[in-house]
């Protein structure tokens, strides 16, 4: 694609009111995966519901960077595999020919970790939390601490993004409060 035809990162989310967090430590350990070209495509297939991979991953990001972060562990680790958890790029929904007939929840991890190790210099953290990001699905859990929290912000993400287009399954109703 030629580099005049790139949609920064930027200019999707005012574009599309994506919600960037307004973090600029968060947005320093990201900013060149978020402006790499194919992290950017990412935008162009749908995850969950209506919810682009990209936006799915972003969300799965910093919520998992932020946890970290609170909580003393690894957050650049964290926000760095969140954001290439899904790094597979093709169409799940219609994906017999890329997974060899197998089920895309125990292939895309494998996918996605070889795509971003071409693109980007991992630790063996990310490494790890990109690949055991779907266990129990993949039979070898996370051997770190953010690897779970990645996984279980990714499963909340998921299904929060699947019923968010079910009418009426996520409607929030005000309760009474007692004074």
């Amino acid at each position: 694609m030629p580099e005049e035809e790139l949609m920064t990162w930027f200019e999707y989310q005012k574009r599309n009111n994506v919600e960037l967090p307004e973090d600029e430590e968060y947005l320093t350990l990201v900013r060149d995966i978020l402006e790499n070209e194919s992290v950017q495509s990412m935008r162009n297939y749908i995850q969950h519901g209506q919810t682009s991979c990209l936006d799915h991953s972003l969300h799965v990001s910093y919520l998992t960077y932020r946890y970290c972060k609170d909580h003393d562990l690894d957050y650049r680790a964290a926000a760095r595999a969140g954001l290439l958890h899904d790094l597979f790029l093709y169409d799940w929904h219609f994906c017999r020919r890329q997974v060899k007939g197998y089920f895309h929840g125990f292939t895309h991890p494998r996918k996605a970790l070889r795509n971003a190790e071409e693109q980007f210099h991992l630790t063996a953290r990310e490494r790890d939390m990109i690949l055991r990001h779907m266990w129990p699905l993949t039979p070898i859990p996370p051997r770190y601490k953010e690897g779970y929290i990645l996984l279980w912000f990714d499963k909340c993400c998921s299904l929060c993004e699947t019923l968010a287009w079910q009418p009426g399954i996520l409607t929030l109703r005000p309760r009474r409060v007692r004074v």
